[in-house]
C-alpha cells in the first residue's frame, strides 16, 4: 500500500505493505530442504494436529500441546524412542485454551480471560481443571495468553494489547503479570509490552527475558522485534516509544512531553527483523545439542504480513555469553520461498517450542498441523534418544 499523492510539506510519510505468502504442504522433500547448522536434522515428530500452538513437556517426557480450535490439550508420547510420537491423545477440552506451563505434576492453562490448574496423572491424563483466575483483561487484537513458572515458583502471564497502538483502558493489558500458584497476589511485573508471548528465565542467572512483537504500519523495517530484559516495575514504551526510544509518530503520551517520557522507558537488549512475529521462547536445558547451545534461547517466528519482503517463518537462536544475550541469529529456516513469478509461499508457521526429554527441540506449526523435531547427531556416536514411557 502506498499513498496516492505526496503529503503536504513537513508531513511524515510512511509506506507500508501487505504480503501474505500462500501456505503449501509440508512435504518430506520441503522439510528435507530446511536450512540449519551442520550436524542438525529436522524430522516429523507428529502430524495431523490441525493447528497446534504452545507446548510444555512434563518430567516424564510427555508433550502437551494447546489448540485454540477446537479448544483442547493434546498429549503426545514417543514410547519407543524413535523420534516420532506414537501416542496421541486429547486429554482436556477447554475453549480458547492457549497458554500452558508445567510445574512438577501441576499443569497450568490460560484461555483469553481465565487461568486454570490441573493435576497431571501418571498415565498422562489430566485431572479436573480448577479455575484460579476468571477476570484477565479482554483479548482484542492479541487474545493469546502465555504462561511460565518462574524460579520463585510463581506463575507469570503474558497479556497482550487489545490493539496495534492505542492507550489501554485496562492497565493489565500489554504487560507481564505475576500471580501465586493459587491465583492470588496478582501484580504487574512490567508494562509497555505490546505482545510478549515468548518469555523465560536464563538458567544460570535467573534473569527474565522476553521477545516482544512490534507495532505494525510503521513501514517495512519499523518496528524491529525487541528482545528485552524484563525487570520489575519497568516501562518498555508501547504504544508511545519503540526501539532506541524512538517516538511513535502516530501517538503521543497524553499530558507528557514525548522525549521526557521516552527517557523513562527501557531500551531493548537486542533486535530482530521487523514484523517477524515472535511466539514461544524456550531456553535450551537439554543435553542433545552441542555444549555451546546450552542455556541459549530459541524463539519461534510465526511470520510477517505487514512487509513487502516477508520476514519470520523460522526459528532463531538467541546466543548468550556468560549469561548475557549477545546476538539473535537464524537457526532453522527455509519454510519461506519466493516463486518465479515473484509471489511467496510458505510450508510452515512456527508457533510453539519445547525441549523434549531426549534433548531434541520440538517446533509446532499451526498452518500444517505438524510438530517438527530438531536433533543433533554426533558423527562419532550418532543420536542418543530416550523413550518416554508412562
Amino acid at each position: 500500500m502506498a499513498l496516492a499523492a505526496d503529503p503536504p510539506p513537513g508531513t511524515l510519510r510512511i509506506v507500508s505493505h501487505v504480503t501474505k505468502p500462500e501456505m503449501v504442504e509440508a512435504t518430506p522433500e520441503r522439510v528435507e530442504g530446511l536450512s540449519h547448522p551442520a550436524g542438525f536434522s529436522v524430522s516429523r515428530f507428529a502430524d495431523g494436529l490441525g493447528a497446534p500452538r504452545l507446548m510444555a513437556v512434563a518430567d516424564d517426557g510427555a508433550v502437551y500441546v494447546t489448540r485454540r480450535a477446537p479448544g483442547d490439550v493434546v498429549m503426545l508420547r514417543d514410547t519407543d524412542g524413535d523420534g516420532r510420537a506414537d501416542q496421541t491423545r486429547t486429554v482436556l477440552e477447554l475453549p480458547m485454551v492457549h497458554g500452558i506451563a508445567i510445574h512438577g505434576r501441576t499443569l497450568y492453562l490460560a484461555t483469553v480471560t481465565e487461568l486454570f490448574r490441573a493435576e497431571l496423572k501418571p498415565d498422562g491424563s489430566v485431572g479436573e481443571p480448577v479455575r484460579i483466575i476468571g477476570d484477565l483483561p479482554d483479548g482484542g487484537q492479541h487474545p493469546n495468553r502465555s504462561l511460565g513458572v518462574g524460579p520463585d515458583g510463581k506463575l507469570y502471564v503474558g497479556v497482550g494489547s487489545t490493539c496495534n497502538a492505542c492507550p489501554e483502558i485496562n492497565p493489565e493489558n500489554a504487560t507481564i503479570l505475576r500471580v501465586e500458584p493459587d491465583g492470588s497476589g496478582r501484580a504487574i511485573v512490567a508494562k509497555g509490552l505490546r505482545n510478549t508471548i515468548g518469555f523465560g528465565w536464563e538458567p544460570t542467572t535467573g534473569v527474565l527475558y522476553g521477545m516482544d512483537q512490534g507495532i505494525d504500519w510503521l513501514g517495512d523495517d519499523e518496528q524491529p522485534e525487541e528482545f528485552n530484559r524484563i525487570e520489575e516495575g519497568k516501562d518498555y514504551g508501547w504504544p508511545y516509544v519503540f526501539s532506541d526510544r524512538k517516538i511513535n509518530p502516530a501517538l503521543k503520551p497524553p499530558g507528557r512531553n514525548p522525549d521526557a517520557y521516552a527517557k523513562g522507558t527501557e531500551q531493548p537488549i537486542l533486535y530482530y527483523t521487523a514484523h517477524a512475529a515472535p511466539m514461544q521462547m524456550v531456553f535450551y536445558n537439554g543435553h542433545g545439542f552441542p555444549p555451546e547451545y546450552r542455556d541459549d534461547a530459541f524463539v519461534a517466528m510465526h511470520g510477517s504480513w505487514n512487509r513487502a519482503m516477508p520476514s519470520g517463518y523460522e526459528v532463531v537462536r538467541v546466543r548468550f555469553d556468560d549469561g548475557k544475550p549477545v546476538a539473535v541469529e537464524p537457526f532453522v529456516g527455509g519454510f519461506l520461498s519466493r516463486q518465479d513469478d515473484g509471489s511467496w509461499t510458505a510450508f510452515g508457521r512456527p508457533v510453539g517450542l519445547a525441549v523434549a526429554k531426549d534433548g531434541a527441540l520440538l517446533v509446532s506449526d499451526d498452518a500444517n498441523g505438524v510438530i517438527h523435531r530438531v536433533a543433533y547427531t554426533d558423527p562419532q556416536v550418532g543420536e542418543r534418544r530416550q523413550p518416554t514411557k508412562p
